[in-house]
């Protein structure tokens, strides 16, 4: 990070320090950093509710306790009720109802259009459950809003939680799709049996 650390707020340097603790005793490692662009579209796989504690320490650390980056998520609209949903709103998470599927490509492409910065978190997959094949919104939202794909990692088997390659869509999803199945041939969910075949119809 180009800030140093006794410039960003109290608040932020203690998150930083918690999430850095918080992989130390767990045996967990950051490897790569968020990329130095403005906006793009962030993916991984999906398989465990320990994907969003993990993805979200990996955050912490590399942008200084969520100082750095517009980080927005999206998640079923029925994870914000309670007493979660002010925290879930406050890291970036967005609502959204799952059976407007078409609705929430073209809203979040108008907010890519309309901020200077943003970063859009996406388990293409949809679900913790095992899904037949990825749903292709993530890939539509990156070519619409002309932004790169960057491609995120969990791997339980390693321990290693990380940033990959950027890919910029060209419009061929199938070719595309095969680059991104290739990188995540070799990464090890927390339920492999969970993960859906990365291709599309």
């Amino acid at each position: 990070m180009d800030e140093p650390l006794s410039t960003v707020p109290l608040v932020n340097r203690l998150l930083y320090w918690l999430a850095k603790f918080l992989f130390k005793i767990s045996r967990w490692r950051a490897e790569g950093k968020l990329l130095d662009i403005p906006k793009y579209v962030l993916i991984s796989t999906h398989s465990s509710n320990w994907d969003l504690i993990v993805g979200l320490t990996f955050w912490a650390i590399t942008s200084y306790g969520f100082f750095r980056g517009k980080f927005s998520w999206l998640g079923k609209k029925e994870a914000f009720r309670g007493p979660l949903g002010a925290f879930f709103n406050w890291i970036g998470g967005i609502p959204i109802d799952r059976r407007a599927r078409h609705q929430v490509v073209e809203q979040v492409i108008q907010a890519f259009r309309s901020r200077e910065e943003m970063v859009m978190a996406i388990t293409p997959e949809g679900t913790r459950k095992k899904a037949m094949y990825w749903k292709t919104g993530f890939y539509y939202i990156a070519l619409g809003a002309q932004v790169p794909i960057v491609l995120g990692f969990i791997d339980y088997q390693r321990k290693v939680a990380g940033i990959g390659p950027a890919i910029i869509p060209s419009g061929d999803i199938q070719a595309d799709m095969e680059i991104i199945r290739d990188f995540y041939h070799n990464v090890h969910a927390r339920y492999p049996d969970r993960v859906g075949d990365i291709r599309v119809l």
